[in-house]
């Protein structure tokens, strides 16, 4: 074996490769944002995971139905060469559910007060099923489209309250300005094939949550055997704007699992 001196030390050439190696077997992050909001909800957890050697893509997500936008999600699953961790907020969890199905190198699903949706449930009938949410009084009158159907926004006189009530009052200001909205028709759509069936999850929300009823994310946390479930005390629906470290502490937790 070909050996290198460095330092006055004796290093075999071979091992040299092995901490690349080492850093190239980290999974990539994938980020999937939920409806009234946007990649930047996620600007809080990506420093984190970069600092820590991970590769993180905070995915696009159109907010127009479970499946088109899980399709997106899924194309850009298979460009990435080696094992990937999904992540998904609120309605980004009905997406992940769906993309990670039939994805061989989804190795975690992390839902970070998210639907983890059984096959044939829809986001608003979760919603529903539990008591909690005062999410419906708080939509604005909706935008149609001319396509048919609607454009669901948060009235932003009401989104520190309902959705961000743990972050600071201008940058929820910001994020109300921002928030992108959801075609009524994607919450209404079912799940086909759920992904976290057969792939291990992890789940973080705040007992707080005025969007999904904590209760509801309990039953989905339960019954897709969640490896690692984590309440937070006191936190709104947006728990990785408030609580980035984490958040970013429980992705790296499914990142690193065996």
């Amino acid at each position: 074996m070909k050996k290198l001196i460095a330092g006055g030390l004796l290093l075999a050439a071979s091992a040299l490769p092995l901490a690349a190696q080492a850093q190239a077997a980290k999974p990539t992050i994938v980020l999937v944002h939920g409806a009234f909001a946007d990649s930047s909800s996620w600007n809080g957890v990506i420093p984190i995971l970069q600092r820590d050697g991970y590769t993180v893509i905070a995915a696009p997500n159109a907010l127009r139905s479970v499946r088109t936008d899980a399709d997106e999600v899924r194309d850009l699953v298979k460009s990435i060469d080696g094992p990937v961790v999904l992540v998904g907020h609120s309605y980004g969890g009905s997406v992940i559910s769906e993309a990670g199905e039939g994805a061989p190198n989804v190795k975690a699903l992390v839902y970070v007060s998210a639907f983890a949706p059984e096959e044939g449930e829809t986001a608003l009938g979760l919603t529903g099923k539990f008591p909690g949410s005062t999410l419906a009084p708080a939509l604005a009158p909706p935008v149609k489209l001319a396509g048919g159907g609607n454009d669901l926004y948060i009235l932003q006189a009401r989104f520190h309250d309902q959705f961000a009530a743990d972050v600071p009052v201008a940058e929820a200001r910001l994020m109300a300005a921002g928030q992108r909205p959801i075609a009524d028709a994607a919450l209404g759509e079912a799940t086909t094939a759920p992904a976290w069936k057969h792939v291990p999850s992890w789940f973080i929300y705040g007992d707080k949550d005025k969007n999904i009823p904590p209760v509801a994310m309990q039953f989905m946390a339960g019954r897709a055997n969640s490896r690692g479930t984590v309440v937070v005390k006191g936190a709104s629906h947006v728990v990785m704007v408030s609580h980035a470290p984490a958040v970013a502490s429980l992705i790296e937790k499914a990142a690193t699992a065996q």
